[in-house]
């Protein structure tokens, strides 16, 4: 599986209710609340984020709440893949249980800037700054997990595998 999209970059410490304020968490409609993804630190995300673009953060991406809806709607508004230096372990929990790809690799994170274009191979964690022509090792996640994200989220997998989670 890969992806590849323009970079946006974000800080240190988003939580989540800069993902997504709480609010506008009255409505349960996915398409409805990514409208307003990261429009507290970045007003112009929704406007211009196309599928596969790829957003990279500093250390504890996604701290704060233990809403599903942060990465949810990261994932609805067509971001190919969060690249972090660290992960809140709650958000990281919660991506991988909705089938959105992430990958821990500070290096890249520091390095790669806004609005390069990058593609990653979460294969074998590869990620590639096409810019600036550098490419960066993250750990790639065990292919249970990847079949996971690829399913589209936890609940899809077991559902294609035929089990109903309360095995």
């Amino acid at each position: 599986m890969k992806t590849q999209g323009k970079v946006f970059k974000y800080p240190d410490n988003v939580d989540t209710d800069v993902i997504i304020p709480a609010r506008y968490l009255n409505t349960p409609d996915a398409a409805e609340l990514a409208l307003h993804c990261m429009e507290d630190i970045d007003t112009s995300f929704v406007k211009n984020v196309k599928p596969g673009d790829v957003m990279v953060a500093g250390w504890n991406f996604g701290c704060g709440s233990s809403r599903e809806h942060a990465p949810l709607v990261i994932k609805t508004c067509g971001t190919g893949c969060v690249i972090a230096k660290s992960f809140a372990r709650i958000f990281y929990r919660n991506a991988i249980n909705i089938g959105l790809p992430i990958l821990e690799c500070p290096e890249a994170a520091e390095e790669i800037s806004a609005n390069d274009e990058v593609s990653i191979d979460f294969d074998t964690g590869i990620i590639t700054d096409i810019t600036t022509g550098k490419t960066y090792l993250a750990q790639p996640f065990p292919s249970f997990i990847q079949n996971i994200i690829q399913s589209g989220g936890l609940l899809a997998a077991l559902k294609e595998s035929g089990g109903s989670g309360n095995e």
